[in-house]
């Protein structure tokens, strides 16, 4: 188990807090055992040793007092305290972060974010009013929130370190990891991280933290490859509205033309003109042009019924004449 100094300055000084307070009681039950011995040698060497024992009690009040206010102190001076924040015991990685949590910045910082989304020349980063108004968080920031230096890789292993950091890439590129140690963070507070390229901005991200208190993690970019343009890239990671920590890297090397062949193969939708060219419903103009049922005109063509003369032409019965 590791003790830091305060532990121990404590836990020495209730060692003799506790060792004076019994060697005290021992040194008057002495004495008052002592005091009812009738032979005057032993009584007198009780007496002695209850009284040796209240004045060892005595020097070991004194060396409780002394160790509170002076072994903290001598210790620091030959042992001076790391800068490493200590994890919470939520943290189920790694128990000790490794990384120096005091923000070593450089003083040339030269490009920050404006109103444009675009960064001028200026001293102080902060997170463009366009990004500001989106917060979705009403959570305090605390103070007291550190971030590690960012390390740079493509590609990051289950506990969020990075695998082959460098600040030197080399296109063709696909995603890149800006990675961190933090620690005094506040579930629900919004944090933004901002990526730049030659001063200006090419990407963001604003959320609130849902994270733990400390720990590690990371902020990524991910656009397609033709978007790596070689340049210097800055990440500046907000917490609120205060900044902790910028980053940067370079990227070297001309990217990946974008394939233009997809585009060209988009012209079957307008190429589909069987929808426009059925022409066959309309040129069906065989139902209008059955005249055949007009045209029959064997009906009233039937003159045989009329014709029939036959019936009043039978005279031969007038002409009965040999009667008379």
């Amino acid at each position: 188990m590791n003790l830091d100094f305060r532990t121990f300055t404590y836990t020495v000084i209730f060692l003799l807090v506790a060792g004076a307070f019994v060697l005290f009681l021992v040194g008057v039950r002495a004495i008052r055992e002592g005091r009812q011995i009738r032979f005057f040698r032993i009584r007198q060497k009780k007496i002695a040793g209850g009284w040796w024992m209240i004045f060892v009690a005595l020097l070991f009040a004194a060396g409780a007092v002394f160790s509170g206010r002076y072994i903290e102190p001598i210790a620091y001076q030959y042992f001076p305290p790391s800068a490493t924040p200590s994890l919470t015991p939520t943290i189920t990685l790694t128990p000790t972060i490794t990384l120096t949590p005091t923000i070593t910045l450089t003083p040339s910082i030269t490009n920050t974010p404006a109103v444009t989304d675009t960064p001028t020349p200026t001293s102080t980063p902060f997170i463009p009013p366009a990004i500001e108004a989106s917060f979705a968080s009403v959570v305090t920031p605390n103070p007291d929130a550190i971030f590690s230096p960012l390390q740079f890789a493509q590609s990051i292993d289950n506990n969020y370190q990075p695998i082959n950091p460098s600040t030197q890439f080399t296109n063709p590129l696909r995603r890149m990891y800006a990675i961190f140690s933090y620690d005094k963070m506040t579930p629900g507070v919004q944090w933004t991280a901002l990526w730049l390229r030659d001063g200006e901005l090419v990407s963001y991200e604003s959320k609130p933290w849902d994270g733990e208190l400390g720990g590690y993690g990371y902020t990524d970019w991910q656009p397609s490859p033709d978007k790596w343009l070689p340049g210097d890239y800055q990440v500046i990671i907000f917490v609120g509205t205060e900044w902790k920590v910028v980053g940067t890297f370079t990227v070297s090397g001309q990217p990946p033309t974008a394939s233009p062949t997809r585009f060209p193969t988009y012209t079957k939708t307008a190429t589909l003109t069987r929808t426009a060219t059925r022409t066959k419903i309309p040129t069906s103009t065989r139902l209008p042009t059955l005249t055949k049922t007009p045209t029959i005109t064997r009906q009233p063509t039937h003159t045989p019924n009329a014709t029939r003369t036959a019936t009043p032409t039978r005279t031969p019965s007038p002409t009965r004449t040999p009667t008379p």
